[in-house]
């Protein structure tokens, strides 16, 4: 298990479908849990280390919170299946590098340029109080799919990932009227204190009979937040530098949250940022829709276990996603030009080759996308969507062959 005393591992968003087991509410992208440590309290935090300002927000913030807020913070992570996906994962790497066996990428070098400068004892402290995964809570708890939905710190993906979005639903043959596609915005939630104050009030355990406890904290939490400006008052990509797909079909215990999928601000800045922002963006909802026919289809289990139980589960969205990719029905894309962008795409990095939550090496995905496309490209009809069914059958089929070992892996 990754530890969980940095930065971003406390940024433990949801997915848990792909560790290959039927799970009570599940989201796919899973790596390993990131359940929080207990190891590390509020009475062991040292304020001093931070500045006056930061230390007197700080005093107060720890005084308020309730005295189990760290046993309802790690329930609520393990009970909401919030785990940290493989783009969380790259992102530890980033910020406690001893932790983590993973090679030098673009995307590892993007993502350690957006916390330099930042005060290390602030965002010690904002680890600890769960801030990173607040943004997450928001859109997955809270958020809805609406028509003033905006997507990228600018909106600048709102018409593609809107228009995506509708052609996925009337292309698979799932029943998918209920699955929401909803935006993750990082800096509108810490400067509206009362949509903090919902999260952390779901976050701590704070009753509705004490509302203004959480107000209070969310304002403390808010100022925070802008003390230090390389966070950008939450806007800062690496509060939502994630994408992932949530259900709670055959959940024992659900809580009346809807099929979703949710595309964090961040993940569509780093992928702009390495180049990949006309491409990956589409193919980041694709691969999540094609958990949404995973789950409808009841696919996510398997006889496989650990990293291969994932893995299966992972190729096969990416195979999903990419036939929708490049169907004549679906977004008609050139396969050559997807397929070259795509290798970048997946270059990006998997580090986890031995986790449970390994999404495939670089190599694994391509070849899945790449025999997806081939699906799509070569078939007899190419005005016929083959029914999500008839191909997974032909994926199982094909698995063997997709995750041969290479020279490359």
């Amino acid at each position: 298990m990754k530890k969980t005393l940095a930065w971003a591992a406390t940024l433990a968003t949801v997915a848990a479908c792909t560790l290959g087991a039927a799970l009570p509410a599940v989201a796919a992208d899973a790596t390993t849990p990131a359940a929080v440590t207990s190891a590390v309290s509020a009475t062991a935090f040292d304020t001093s280390r931070l500045s006056p300002e930061a230390k007197a927000l700080a005093d107060q913030i720890l005084a308020k919170l309730p005295a189990d807020w760290q046993q309802h913070r790690d329930a609520a992570i393990a009970k909401y299946g919030i785990h940290d996906t493989q783009w969380a994962g790259i992102r530890d790497s980033v910020i406690d590098p001893g932790d983590y066996q993973c090679q030098a990428t673009a995307l590892r070098d993007y993502q350690q340029g957006l916390l330099t400068g930042a005060d290390p004892g602030l965002l010690f402290l904002l680890s600890l109080l769960g801030a990173p995964d607040m943004p997450t809570y928001d859109a997955l708890f809270f958020g809805s799919e609406s028509k003033s939905d905006t997507f990228g710190a600018n909106g600048e993906y709102t018409n593609q990932l809107t228009s995506e979005g509708k052609d996925l639903k009337r292309f698979w043959d799932i029943d998918s009227a209920d699955i929401q596609i909803v935006p993750m915005h990082g800096g509108d939630l810490f400067s509206s204190p009362e949509r903090l104050a919902r999260v952390i009030s779901l976050m701590y355990g704070i009753p509705e009979t004490n509302k203004d406890t959480a107000l209070f904290l969310a304002h403390l939490i808010g100022h925070l937040i802008n003390l230090d400006p390389v966070l950008q008052g939450g806007n800062n990509p690496i509060f939502t530098f994630n994408a992932f797909a949530f259900t709670e079909k055959h959940s024992p215990n659900p809580v009346g949250v809807s099929d979703r999928i949710v595309v964090g601000d961040g993940i569509l800045q780093g992928m702009s940022a390495l180049g990949l922002g006309d491409t990956a963006p589409r193919a980041i909802l694709a691969h999540e829709f094609g958990h949404q026919v995973q789950f409808a289809d009841g696919l996510t289990a398997s006889r496989l276990t650990g990293p291969e139980a994932t893995r299966r589960v992972e190729l096969m969205a990416d195979a999903y996603g990419t036939y929708f990719l490049t169907h004549s029905r679906g977004e008609a894309l050139n396969a050559k030009r997807l397929l070259d962008s795509e290798k970048s795409f997946y270059m990006v990095g998997d580090c986890g080759f031995s986790s449970p939550g390994h999404h495939g090496t670089p190599n694994q995905r391509f070849a899945a996308s790449a025999w997806a496309a081939s699906v799509a490209d070569n078939a007899a009809n190419q005005g016929h969507i083959l029914p999500s069914l008839a191909f997974d059958a032909l994926f199982e089929a094909k698995l063997p062959d997709l995750v041969k070992p290479d020279a490359a892996n």
